[in-house]
């Protein structure tokens, strides 16, 4: 049986990184205060209880400059997580508060019709529980405040994540090969995969 898949997405610099590498418990994922550090999907398998999933960690989605193909190919990477995971874990930021692209990632991800987790990260003190409110507007649910460098609200937050899991019956699950396509830059991966 496979494991259940969740991507985790949301604008760069707003924690995924350091949030994938306090779940996975150890450093799979490069943490930098630039944004653009993470541009390709990266895979890690965790367990929460009794429960194991795959998290995949993906560039930070941008809408500012559409004709930047390096922007365009991390929200490609993005896109195609969202349509292979089982649930998504959005992640948002308390410190910048709410922003124009935090909402237009919102409306691509209630159209997946997929689970969706809202995390709020960087709430790091009291003073900053009531920012997470504001995220109530996107429409998905009761946002988690959390904070990935702290630890602060995993176990909720894996709870969360892990309730949106497909209930599979071992008679109807399969196992899936799932297939790597790796190279060096402009060799041709992705026409490849779009053929």
């Amino acid at each position: 049986m496979s494991k259940p898949l969740v991507a985790i997405v949301g604008r760069p610099n707003v924690g995924k990184s350091t949030l994938i590498n306090g779940l996975a418990q150890r450093r799979v994922s490069i943490v930098e205060d630039i944004p653009g550090v993470t541009r390709d999907r990266i895979y890690c398998d965790v367990k929460w209880l009794d429960k194991e999933f795959t998290l995949i960690d993906t560039g930070g989605i941008e809408f500012r400059n559409e004709k930047d193909q390096i922007s365009s190919g991390i929200r490609q990477q993005a896109e195609l997580a969202m349509e292979e995971a089982d649930v998504i874990l959005f992640v948002v930021d308390a410190r910048t508060g709410m922003t124009s692209d935090d909402e237009t990632i919102a409306g691509l991800l209630r159209k997946t019709g997929k689970p969706v987790v809202l995390a709020v990260n960087k709430v790091d003190s009291d003073n900053q529980e009531m920012d997470v409110y504001e995220f109530y507007s996107l429409g998905l649910g009761d946002p988690i405040g959390i904070s990935a460098v702290n630890r602060l609200n995993f176990g909720d937050l894996l709870d969360r994540i892990t309730e949106g899991f497909p209930n599979l019956k071992e008679e109807e699950s399969e196992d899936i090969i799932r297939t790597a396509i790796v190279g060096r830059p402009n060799v041709g991966k992705s026409t490849l995969i779009n053929s």
